[in-house]
């Protein structure tokens, strides 16, 4: 699991960096944006790695069905991650809508996911997105007041649709049909 906690690692605390020490961040400019991106991705990379390489350690059993419920959340989420993006009807109203996708993504999976490598990572990136959410809202916030309307929504809808399926199909590529109801 040494690859799985390197990567969480790398994907927290250069997300982190920016809001724990916004001044030395700053300072760093273009360079520190393209090493942070640079240390996310090869996080990214580690927690994939270690979480198909970590054994199956069972700590709960998911409820029988919760595929379904894991679906329509993860179908929330990825519309989420794409409201700020094309500034649809939800843009000014949410100020978190990726970070709230991030913790619904992880929710999800720990629905139908009971093993301990599974807790870790899913349960590490979603409490990091309610972390980040803190940190954010004590800073202010000007609420947008432009956007695209429900063009944006038809936008990330679309979208939305497109990239679910894409997802679909590399988990069942990769031997976790999400359509089966249950994992467990």
């Amino acid at each position: 699991m040494t690859f799985l906690i390197l990567g969480i690692l790398l994907w927290v605390l250069p997300h982190s960096f920016k809001r724990m020490a916004p001044a030395a961040r700053r300072g760093m400019g273009a360079q520190g944006r393209a090493m942070v991106a640079g240390l996310v991705a090869l996080g990214v990379l580690l927690m994939i790695i270690g979480y198909r390489m970590a054994p199956v350690e069972p700590i709960y059993s998911p409820l029988p069905g919760m595929g379904h419920l894991n679906n329509t959340l993860m179908l929330i989420s990825v519309f989420l991650f794409g409201v700020g993006g094309t500034k649809g009807t939800l843009y000014p109203k949410l100020r978190h809508p990726m970070l709230l996708g991030m913790v619904i993504w992880a929710v999800a999976h720990l629905l139908v996911n009971g093993d301990l490598a599974s807790i870790l990572l899913f349960g590490s990136l979603g409490l990091w997105a309610l972390n980040e959410m803190r940190l954010i809202n004590r800073t202010a916030w000007v609420r947008p007041t432009n956007g695209r309307g429900i063009k944006g929504d038809a936008m990330n809808l679309v979208g939305t649709l497109v990239l679910y399926g894409l997802i679909a199909a590399i988990h069942i590529w990769l031997g976790h049909n999400p359509f089966m109801g249950t994992y467990g």
